[in-house]
């Protein structure tokens, strides 16, 4: 098995979901049907004009007000979310089996990533029991303090959102060793259409962006940096 290269993000602008979810779809099972074959892992940075898309186990109920926004059923883990200009979404295209590590230590270099990128504007990124993404503090959103609902204090039942907005969602998506799908995070985007869903399927957990709270920052800028920090998390 050949070893894997360094990752080189590639910006591709707007482009639409259907035609970025069928190109996901079609690199992915040409390397699966030829996994011996030298194909380099990829990195897409993007974004997306308004639509909101289902995982699989997305419930109808969850999406209570589409009002014209195309809603997309998906093959990628977990409920609904949003994607609109504003936001930066990135498709790590990766041959895990390749990289060296699995699926639970790769959700947490993609979410280290986005925790390193909101770092550099001087935001603290937390991760919460149960519900992947990141997360930070409405009240103090720079603050280094511990949450309480910090993973290694996982409780049954649903996951606490006191005082936090979620800033970055994860859903991916594993087809022998490969995955796609990935990571989407709020820069500076139209937020209300979320309130038309229950957010990954939670009722009233409150979805924010840098500009909310406080930070000025391009969407260009921000696409640059998390790709900088996804090709390095994400090495082998």
């Amino acid at each position: 098995m050949t070893q894997a290269q360094p990752l080189k993000p590639q910006f591709l602008g707007r482009v639409d979901y259907l035609q970025s979810y069928a190109a996901m779809q079609e690199f992915t099972h040409k390397r699966c049907l030829q996994p011996l074959q030298d194909v380099p892992d990829e990195l897409w940075i993007c974004e997306h004009s308004p639509v909101f898309t289902q995982g699989l186990a997305g419930n109808a109920e969850h999406i209570f007000a589409a009002a014209g926004i195309p809603v997309v059923q998906t093959n990628r883990g977990g409920q609904v979310t949003y994607h609109g200009p504003g936001q930066v979404v990135a498709y790590p295209l990766i041959d895990l089996k390749r990289a060296g590590y699995f699926i639970k230590e790769y959700v947490f270099r993609l979410e280290e990533a986005v925790i390193r990128t909101l770092m550099h504007f001087g935001v603290t990124g937390h991760r919460v029991a149960g519900a992947p993404g990141i997360y930070v503090r409405l009240d103090d959103p720079g603050s280094h303090a511990l949450l309480p609902q910090r993973p290694m204090n996982s409780q049954p039942g649903r996951p606490n959102f006191d005082g936090l907005g979620k800033i970055a969602a994860l859903g991916i998506k594993v087809s022998r060793n490969c995955t796609y799908h990935g990571v989407a995070l709020n820069v500076a985007m139209d937020l209300e259409p979320y309130s038309r869903i229950n957010p990954c399927g939670y009722p009233g957990l409150l979805t924010v962006d840098l500009f909310t709270i406080g930070v000025n920052a391009n969407w260009e800028d921000a696409a640059q940096l998390l790709g900088q920090k996804l090709a390095s998390y994400l090495a082998p």
